[in-house]
């Protein structure tokens, strides 16, 4: 399929599938007149890198997916380098956490010393 189809039947645009492939995450062959080729199986790796990247992964997080994917393997999750992949963003996500829960109660403090008797309301307790 050429670029401008699979786009369309991945939701993204022409540019992307540019970007991605300079980055070497999707491969196209050339035809005979130089437009770009692509395989059913980049419907999936596309899928795959979207889908990451609406969660917070990076494009070089993707690609062990990526790999994974073209590997043979129904899941782009299901390989050791992806597993790690997963624990090292689920660590950086539980740090972020750690660090709003301190920086809210650090406000709340604040709050509290500027607005003695002040209440917060609901939803921002």
């Amino acid at each position: 399929m050429r670029i401008g189809e699979l786009a369309r039947r991945v939701g993204v645009s022409t540019r992307a599938l540019r970007y991605y492939e300079q980055r070497g995450l999707i491969r196209s062959r050339r035809s005979a007149n130089g437009y770009r080729e692509y395989d059913e199986s980049d419907v999936r790796i596309v899928t795959e890198i979207r889908e990451l990247m609406s969660v917070g992964f990076t494009l070089e997080d993707a690609r062990p997916f990526v790999d994974c994917l073209r590997s043979g393997h129904p899941s782009g999750g299901s390989c050791p380098e992806s597993v790690a992949v997963y624990r090292r963003k689920l660590a950086e996500i539980d740090r972020e956490i750690r660090d709003l829960l301190a920086r809210r109660s650090e406000v709340a403090a604040q709050f509290a010393d500027a607005c003695p008797g002040c209440l917060l309301r609901r939803g921002e307790s």
